[in-house]
């Protein structure tokens, strides 16, 4: 798995929008008191659900993993030339 160069950005990019999402959809209401963790789970397993990104194997499943998958997912969003992208 490649580190991207902006991830930790690209990361909580990803969970406003996957929130949002998931949010919009009606799917979920995030409390104040769920966790980033929590948080990114439950985006990550909509995604999937949604077909929106592929799953990986679950043991693979972790915190890192999820974070870098929303991060990738989130950046494939971003129109060309955006900050975050860069090299």
């Amino acid at each position: 798995m490649k580190k991207l160069k902006h991830e930790a950005e690209l990361f909580k990019a990803a969970l406003l929008a996957g929130v949002a999402y998931a949010e919009g959809r009606k799917a979920v209401e995030f409390e104040a008191t769920d966790s980033a963790s929590t948080q990114a789970l439950y985006v990550y397993r909509l995604l999937v659900h949604d077909k929106l990104i592929a799953p990986m194997p679950e043991e693979q499943v972790s915190e890192k993993s999820i974070r870098h998958r929303l991060a990738t997912w989130h950046a494939a969003h971003l129109p060309k030339g955006h900050p975050l992208l860069e090299k």
